[in-house]
């Protein structure tokens, strides 16, 4: 197995879209280097006898400047900046919006204002400048814009506002989860805003409330939202009732490429043959561990359940305040999502899908592949083993979820956990965290009969199908750059650590952040990330709840593993029944 804790860069240039690397300035560095050209213009004026003419500079400058960080840029607020009269300010921005520099974007219906953006084609230039004057400079041996830091990999350019503001009566509305990533799209809202030309207005839910509200909206003659974000399982059954629009005839009218995603979390957002979604992030579910604290005790990574059991015994110390592993151990979809993932650890997918040479079949799922496996040998021995760790973890396990259990091992509390990376920003970008510099990461140790697997979760974003339909292409539109390579890595520099796509990942900007980006481009490129343990099948999110809730009884004590398993069988197969199933 690699060993992920030390592969920390790959090696050797890679660029998804050509074949040949094409060094480019961060984002960071494009803003640094314009505040580096305004002060060399300043001084240049002084010193020579230039005629200003335009200034086209100056105009450049401040409309570059203001889309960088989202700021909104008026033909009145661009003459300011020029320094020239209005009358000779406006022939300026008439000559740059002739050359298709920049672009002017309706702010309201009537077009009698304006905003004004830099174009693709002016970004482009304004790269190409800073590369050649930082080469320049490079042979002076000036330092003020080199960053030998970063190897010679593509680095993803900001993104460019829409040509044409996008038209959808009371703005774009947004329906999203509560975690990183979203929180960075919040966060972002006048920079999209900008990009749109338009208002957004998002809702944000935890993971069982963002469900209910989909459904609840699914019932609506009119859709409340333009766009909502679906945890990957849930595609088999909104998409199967008929909830979420299908994206293959916009795919295939525009010609959308989705070879740069992660395969498994494309493959998650379909149903039928057919894609539903757009996946906005991949988080793997990987064993954190703290490395300096392993070392101390002499103690190796934990690669298999029965290793992991003994590290947390010997780690496990109530006295001092330190516990062996946090997991999720609350009731209901915390729980479930454990015990599936515990179930796939010993070579079984929670329902009986069929065996292939990577895993399971998830995408082709009939009859009585649906059958629920709570009977199984697989099920018991996930039972067994979080009786086990049980021993050796916090006090208030049993009231542990996804954020809890992260928070556990970031703080110190924990010597080890189980954690989703869309929350490593709480141990990767918090230096104050013990954690911070001293974390390893693992697939999920194995059991008996399992091989290495990382169990993939995250999100796609999805069109309700009940969406009125003058408001239908707009949302596509949305959703095509909400989910892009630029914005993905907007997400990113501004608190998220999750992405689906191979590119971002190899931004030098972005796999500067922190070793764990690699590690899950490694994961995904090794075919490690797997997504059969929650299968995207209808059905799927009543099994992972029954789960949750009837072992929780056995955890708390009071019901035994046999009998607990027995009683969810029971409820599970009168679920795929109901649905017509089997």
């Amino acid at each position: 197995m690699t060993d992920y804790l030390d592969e920390r860069h790959l090696e050797g240039p890679y660029d998804i879209l050509s074949a040949t690397p094409r060094p480019k300035l961060s984002t960071t560095e494009l803003a640094r280097f314009i505040d580096f050209i305004e002060k060399f213009e300043e001084e240049t004026e002084r010193s020579l006898s230039i005629s200003p003419g335009y200034r086209e500079m100056r105009m450049m400058l401040h409309v570059m400047r203001n889309h960088l960080v989202g700021r909104l840029t008026t033909p009145t607020s661009l003459a300011d900046a020029s320094g020239l009269s209005y009358g000779t300010a406006k022939r300026g921005i008439e000559s740059l919006l002739e050359r298709g520099l920049l672009l002017s974007r309706p702010r309201t219906k009537s077009g009698k204002t304006v905003s004004l953006h830099p174009s693709t084609a002016m970004i482009e230039e304004w790269e190409a400048y800073a590369g050649r004057i930082r080469a320049l400079l490079s042979t002076c041996d000036s330092q003020a814009l080199r960053d030998d830091a970063y190897p010679p990999n593509r680095v993803i350019s900001p993104p460019a506002v829409l040509s044409t503001r996008l038209e959808m009566k009371g703005g774009l509305r947004v329906l999203s989860h509560a975690d990183p990533t979203f929180m960075a799209m919040h966060n972002l809202k006048q920079q999209l805003e900008s990009i749109f030309g338009l208002p957004i207005k998002n809702q944000a839910r935890s993971i069982d409330d963002l469900r209910e509200e989909i459904l609840d909206n699914a019932r609506l003659a009119h859709s409340r939202y333009d766009i909502v974000a679906c945890d990957l399982p849930w595609f088999g059954e909104l998409a199967s009732e008929g909830m979420l629009l299908p994206l293959d005839p916009f795919l295939e009218r525009d010609g959308h490429d989705l070879s740069d995603f992660h395969p498994v979390a494309i493959q998650s957002a379909q149903y039928a043959d057919r894609q539903y979604g757009i996946p906005v992030q991949t988080t793997p579910e990987l064993l954190c561990y703290r490395t300096d604290i392993l070392e101390r005790a002499q103690l190796s990574p934990p690669t298999t359940t029965e290793e992991l059991t003994k590290v947390a015994r010997r780690l496990h110390n109530p006295a001092k305040e330190q516990y062996g592993i946090a997991w999720n151990a609350a009731r209901g979809t915390p729980l479930g999502h454990t015990f599936t993932f515990l179930m796939a650890k010993f070579g079984q997918p929670i329902i009986n899908m069929r065996r292939t040479r990577d895993g399971y079949d998830f995408q082709h799922v009939s009859g009585e592949e649906y059958r629920p496996m709570f009977l199984s040998d697989a099920a018991f021995r996930a039972c067994e083993y979080m009786l086990d760790i049980l021993k050796y973890s916090p006090p208030n396990i049993l009231d542990m979820a996804w954020y809890e259990r992260a928070q556990s091992y970031a703080s110190g509390q924990s010597c080890m956990a189980y954690c989703y990376t869309l929350l490593a920003p709480l141990i990767e970008l918090d230096r104050t965290s013990p954690a911070w510099g001293n974390t390893g990461y693992l697939p999920h140790p194995t059991g008996s009969h399992g091989r290495p697997i990382t169990p993939v979760g995250g999100y796609a974003l999805a069109i309700p199908s009940n969406l009125t339909e003058e408001r239908v292409e707009a949302a596509w539109c949305a959703l095509k750059s909400l989910t892009s390579a630029s914005l993905s890595k907007l997400y990113i520099m501004n608190g998220g650590l999750a992405t689906p796509r191979f590119s971002v990942s190899r931004d030098p900007e972005v796999a500067s952040l922190s070793p764990l980006i690699d590690i899950v481009d490694r994961m995904a490129r090794e075919n490690i990330l797997q997504v059969w343990p929650r299968p995207p099948v209808p059905g799927i999110t009543d099994i992972i709840g029954i789960a949750g809730n009837e072992v929780f009884e056995v955890l708390d004590g009071r019901r035994s593993i046999k009998k607990a398993l027995s009683m969810a069988q029971d409820r599970a197969d009168r679920v795929m029944r109901d649905k017509g199933c089997y």
